[in-house]
């Protein structure tokens, strides 16, 4: 028999007849010295081993197969699963499952990798959630030990501590308002009122109503030329200004002073609506750009903190558009801008 460890089922049945046979007709033809004696047994015995071999690999093939499909499927054989192991199964040669066993293994592979990316994006979530926490909480802590322990009968400081207090409250129902507002995108709770509008009239009004903070900075927001011509555009009104009001804060907080915030709306050939909020300012690090939307997650901690909001922003705008069923995405250099563009569907 030739030695080849890549030998199919068939190949190994019909070796192995091949030898037991020849075996079986030597044997006769020892025993009874004529040609028609040699021939008949080794035609006898060859078919004979060749079909029992056959049916004793493939049976025992067959078995082994279909205990490791179960182990891989992990579930209950239904109707669907019976019909596959007794008709489509048997009918399979190794190549087969092999590469469906190689596809797996393969989907298995990505599977960890992804569970553990989540579980790091996880323990980053719990320690951020808890510094944001513990943050406000200390200092609503220290404020209140100071008063109680005399302070509260001081007018030089009572009322600044109290505000200050009062503050950091706010901070904390605005921090549990976004968390319980993406929980509610997440799982579908907050259903989206889809309306037609013309998007450049929506972000004018976003533009007045930040005028004030765009003024403390000497920024100035305008619409691309070219891109005055009003979209109308289908979605829920009230969430896309969330999310327009949170892009174009970002752009006043990590803008230059004195620098530029631009709106521009490009139709695309999908029949959505491209809008893209552009500014100057100090920009977003590549190793960051894919992780902006995270919650809690910021490039710069000490500085964003410094700059405040509950660091939920973009996480939020990006569950609104994609509860929208649209994409939104960012384009950024450092020390020069960045342009968070977010589609919506045409009219």
């Amino acid at each position: 028999m030739p030695y080849n460890k890549n030998l199919s089922p068939k190949q190994l049945s019909l070796f192995t007849s091949l030898a037991l046979a020849l075996l079986a007709a030597l044997t006769a033809l020892i025993i009874r010295f004529h040609v028609l004696v040699f021939v008949a047994s080794f035609v006898f015995v060859f078919t004979a081993a060749y079909l029992l071999i056959s049916y004793a690999i493939k049976t025992y093939t067959n078995r082994q197969i279909k205990i490791l499909y179960k182990l891989i499927s992990r579930t209950k054989a239904g109707k669907k699963e019976v019909y596959y192991y007794r008709n489509i199964l048997p009918e399979k040669n190794l190549d087969e499952v092999t590469q469906d066993v190689e596809a797996w293994a393969e989907q298995r592979k990505v599977e960890i990798e992804i569970l553990k990316q989540n579980e790091v994006f996880r323990k980053e979530f719990l320690q951020n959630l808890s510094h944001e926490l513990k943050t406000p909480i200390f200092s609503i802590q220290g404020y209140v030990e100071t008063l109680i322990g005399g302070a509260i009968n001081n007018p030089e400081v009572n009322v600044k501590f109290l505000e200050r207090t009062s503050a950091n409250i706010q901070r904390l129902v605005n921090l549990v308002d976004d968390l319980d507002e993406i929980s509610k995108l997440e799982t579908g709770e907050l259903q989206l009122n889809p309306k037609l509008f013309v998007i450049q009239d929506l972000v004018k009004e976003v533009f007045e109503l930040l005028a004030d903070k765009m003024t403390e900075k000497g920024i100035v927001a305008t619409i691309k030329k070219g891109c005055e011509q009003s979209i109308t555009v289908l979605a829920d009104k009230e969430k896309i200004r969330q999310v327009l009001i949170n892009l174009v804060d970002n752009g006043i907080k990590y803008g230059k002073q004195n620098g530029t915030i631009e709106a521009s709306f490009y139709k695309t050939p999908s029949k959505t609506v491209l809008t893209e909020i552009t500014d100057n300012g100090i920009g977003i690090a590549d190793e960051h750009s894919s992780r902006i939307f995270e919650r809690f997650y910021r490039t710069d901690t000490a500085r964003s903190r410094k700059i405040g909001g509950s660091g939920l922003g973009l996480a939020i705008c990006k569950h609104i558009i994609e509860a929208h069923q649209q994409t939104i995405d960012v384009r950024s250099t450092p020390d020069v801008g960045s342009t968070f563009g977010f589609s919506l569907k045409a009219e």
